[in-house]
């Protein structure tokens, strides 16, 4: 028997129901943990953050009106908790710690995997460079690859704003990342 679409579950949710949220969070919360990382640079910080949006979520699942997905609803809730403690933190904050793994023919060589550890962490040091909301739009249109309606649905802006946003991220880090090319 198949699972339960989301739609439904969310429906289940709103009235009472434990066990159709918990099919929720084990559904999306891999795929929200990793935009919270991608967003925050720390994992610790993005664990609290999705459990945060989580419970969250749970307190207002009966408002939810299947207006847009709950994939969507939730990308919203985990953004705007990301971007607000970006927002909180002091300008300094060391974004060097995202955990990204060698890509496979990096593993067989040293070198390569320094390089590529390097890599990263020029660009996680560049991305400190952008706002909260550039780099929000940046990782949810690069690193996420959603489309720029959903992106604006999901950051609460406009479709031009969102791609204004892309761009001008794009820009910085393509600058910014200018030695490593």
């Amino acid at each position: 028997m198949p699972e339960p679409g989301d739609a439904l579950l969310a429906v289940r949710a709103g009235e009472g129901d434990e066990g159709a949220f918990e099919m929720l969070v084990r559904r999306h919360g891999p795929s929200l943990l990793r935009l919270a990382t991608r967003l925050l640079g720390s994992r610790t910080d993005a664990e609290d953050a999705v459990q945060d949006a989580f419970v969250n979520a749970w307190r207002r699942i009966p408002e939810f009106r299947g207006d847009a997905s709950f994939s969507t609803w939730m990308y919203r809730i985990v953004t705007n908790r990301c971007l607000n403690i970006l927002r909180a933190r002091r300008p300094t904050q060391d974004l060097g710690s995202v955990p990204e793994p060698p890509a496979p023919e990096h593993a067989s060589s040293p070198v390569r995997a320094a390089e590529s550890q390097a890599a990263v962490r020029a660009l996680s040091d560049a991305m400190q460079g952008l706002t909260p909301e550039q780099r929000a739009c940046w990782v949810l249109r690069e690193l996420q690859g959603l489309p720029y309606e959903e992106i604006a649905e999901i950051v609460g802006s406009t479709h031009q704003a969102v791609r204004g946003r892309v761009f001008r991220a794009r820009r910085y880090l393509t600058e910014a990342m200018s030695s490593w090319r």
